[in-house]
């Protein structure tokens, strides 16, 4: 996603707008049977279109695609997404501010949102960590208020990193409580960065699911309310043709 096109998206759609209504109300009686100036054809034409856009994508559903292997396996680099833009809460587009609260996010969820430390880029991660929350990780578990989010070994899994180099994993399932359990990979081999830390309020403590190859909030932070972006909740396309890859259709379906 890309706040460039969704600022220029919004300025088109006021422009537009803007000759439409004007033409409507003044320019249209003004002209008499004159035909209409090709600007004012162009946004009678182009409005409606650019409107639908607008609303699909700042309030509704917008699409997205995985740049990286930092929640691999649960997303791979090359899946497109979705992500769900109304059910933590409706935001105006550009300004981003929540003009009608719906919910928020919760434990477990896939979490899209504007990087702290450079708005202008959107990250993926999954959410561990709620408003309050005790975070601790430790000998690569996760502990949430002091509790053990039980993990179960899956066997090795292997992988292909931006270099098409193939990369060795352990693969196991994390269980977040409340029937909330996803799948994570780590790498015994790496160092991993551990620590403890409380979740402020009105911020989230995220993670990537592919643990020892991810950016997370163990290295800058938490991430703002107002940082947030949507939920990922689909895939409805694969396709990455680096390292011999191409389509993938099994990858299609929910997250």
């Amino acid at each position: 996603m890309d706040t460039d096109f969704e600022f220029w998206l919004t300025l088109a759609v006021l422009v537009t707008g803007t000759l439409t209504l004007l033409d409507r109300l003044w320019l249209q009686k003004s002209r008499g049977s004159k035909a209409r100036p090709t600007i004012l054809e162009y946004a009678r034409s182009f409005f409606p279109v650019l409107l639908a856009v607008l609303v699909l994508r700042s309030f509704l559903f917008e699409p997205f695609r995985i740049p990286s292997s930092s929640m691999r396996p649960t997303l791979v680099v090359g899946d497109f997404i979705l992500v769900n833009k109304f059910t933590w809460g409706l935001r105006l587009p550009v300004t981003h501010h929540k003009v009608i609260p719906l919910g928020l996010p919760e434990r477990g969820d896939v979490m899209v949102f504007r990087f702290p430390q450079d708005p202008g880029v959107d990250f993926i991660k999954r959410v561990v960590g709620l408003p309050g929350d005790e975070i601790e990780y430790r000998n690569r578990v996760l502990y949430v208020n002091d509790k053990e989010m039980a993990q179960a070994p899956l066997g090795e899994h292997l992988w292909r990193n931006a270099e098409c180099e193939t990369i060795r994993s352990d693969r196991l399932t994390e269980d977040l409580g409340d029937g909330r359990s996803h799948e994570i990979l780590v790498i015994p081999q790496r160092e991993s960065l551990e620590g403890r830390t409380v979740v402020p309020a009105g911020h989230y403590f995220v993670l990537g699911d592919n643990r020892d190859n991810s950016r997370d909030s163990r290295y800058w932070g938490f991430v703002p309310e107002q940082n947030i972006v949507g939920k990922a909740v689909a895939v409805w396309m694969s396709a990455e043709f680096k390292c011999g890859g191409g389509v993938d259709f099994g990858r299609i379906g929910g997250i």
